[in-house]
């Protein structure tokens, strides 16, 4: 993937959000007859500016794109002309005030049920919830699970793919306990209820790959051991081999699969294996591969960066799409969001309480990489991903941390409990508390991100 894709997608996303953002504040305070001085996207120096409306708003595109601002008319920051002191911020009830500072988040959110409410009527592609054979010794196994089973409901609730499976799953781990799943043999309409338990999940599992360490493995068509994609800076690049090379042998053995091929990889970290290869009809000389060193899990394993070649017609049967109507798009637009969000809240939620690492806080850096690959993969993933991004910036803004939107409205809480709004003395306290704990949580995900760099 392109690093110019990637910056690109990472831009668009975050300015498209942050306009988002900041039209709600700017639109209710609009409402609520607020003089709007300035809409910038981005912060720092200005790059382009120009004015617009009865009040001459100067529309502002800045140097760095990582927020944006609606700055209005307030008495506390300057001086105001008898003639407009009606139309400060600070002039404004308790309640506009609030409806002004809640806009920017709910701009959000409502931007996510737009995304989902279009990508449902659509139908999203997915992956049949088909499984293979359960991993030894596993919740699944134990169930009674066997391979072929297609899975069409969790906890009472209708799963259409593989990635519904995976969302439902993450959520009811979290609740830990059992779980009733339903299920049926790929060619019957008879179906199956199992019992699934969570109690046995450890945090690593739960922050790693939770449906394998239920036991839950997905059923894909046979993959030949054959080159698919190659990482530029990967190891099997490095020695030469390309796209559709198909290995014979690693050493001595000679991998039937793509998954045994893995697995011969993964047992050799920082070492040099002896690949015998066919390009096109011609069998090559071997090639000396120096696998990659990498942690997964305080464990080095080994990697090529190398994927599969995977048929097109094979995946195209795996996948299936859902469309729905309008009415009903809606409802499950509004379920996603508030689903997303709320888990948002308890994983934040765990992570204070130490029950969930904070190695799951991500950053600028993780964001890119995402907003990168979501897009190389069309655009439906990509929307998904710009609900996803807009969904969390809308909790984050929530927090009751001040410089936050959540700051703010705890301070109007306050202000309205105690019929008087807080001291600038207080409010100028509170203000560097979040400076310091939104410059920690920042530092934070930033070194969490150095760190995944690092680690792949």
């Amino acid at each position: 993937m392109s690093l110019l894709l990637t910056l690109a997608a990472f831009i668009v996303a975050l300015s498209v959000l942050v306009v988002v953002h900041e039209y709600g504040h700017y639109w209710v305070a609009r409402r609520c007859d607020v003089k709007v001085l300035r809409f910038s996207v981005g912060f720092g120096r200005a790059l382009w500016t120009r004015r617009f409306g009865a009040d001459q708003t100067e529309l502002c595109i800045a140097l760095i794109p990582l927020g944006g601002y609606v700055k209005m008319l307030d008495e506390r920051e300057g001086p105001v002309s008898p003639s407009e002191q009606g139309r400060a911020f600070n002039r404004k009830t308790v309640w506009q005030r609030s409806a002004i500072v809640i806009a920017g988040p709910l701009a959000n959110f409502l931007a996510a049920i737009i995304i989902y409410w279009a990508l449902f009527m659509h139908g999203v592609p997915g992956v049949s919830p088909r499984i293979d054979a359960p991993v030894a010794k596993s919740a699944a196994e134990r169930a009674g699970f066997v391979r072929g089973e297609i899975i069409t409901g969790i906890g009472g609730e209708t799963v259409a793919t593989w990635q519904d499976l995976r969302w439902q799953m993450l959520q009811l781990a979290l609740n830990g306990g059992t779980v009733s799943v339903e299920s049926r043999a790929e060619n019957s309409a008879a179906v199956q209820r199992r019992t699934l338990d969570f109690s046995g999940l450890t945090r690593d599992e739960l922050e790693g790959d939770l449906l394998r360490a239920l036991g839950l493995v997905l059923l894909r068509p046979p993959l030949d051991p054959v080159l698919g994609e190659l990482s530029t800076a990967g190891a099997a690049a490095r020695a030469g081999l390309k796209s559709g090379d198909r290995v014979l042998a690693v050493g001595d053995r000679r991998p039937a699969s793509w998954e045994e091929l893995v697995r011969l990889v993964r047992a050799a970290p920082g070492q040099p294996l002896e690949f015998r290869v066919r390009r096109g009809e011609v069998d090559l000389p071997p090639v000396i591969v120096r696998v990659d060193s990498v942690m997964e899990r305080e464990t080095a394993i080994g990697r090529i960066g190398a994927g599969p070649f995977v048929d097109q017609k094979s995946m195209r049967q795996m996948l299936v799409k859902v469309p729905h109507g309008p009415l009903e798009s809606v409802g499950l637009a509004l379920t996603k969001t508030w689903e997303t969000a709320w888990f948002s809240l308890r994983m934040l939620g765990k992570m204070l309480v130490g029950e969930v690492s904070m190695k799951n806080l991500s950053g600028p850096i993780t964001i890119a990489d995402y907003a990168g690959q979501s897009a190389q993969n069309g655009w439906i993933s990509y929307l998904l991903f710009l609900a996803l991004i807009s969904i969390s910036l809308g909790v984050l803004n929530l927090l009751p941390v001040p410089l936050l939107d959540g700051g703010h409205l705890l301070y109007y809480s306050v202000e309205i409990l105690t019929g008087r709004p807080l001291t600038e003395r207080i409010m100028e306290m509170g203000q560097q508390v979040g400076m310091v704990l939104l410059f920690m949580l920042m530092a934070f995900a930033v070194y969490n991100d150095i760190f995944r760099l690092i680690g792949s």
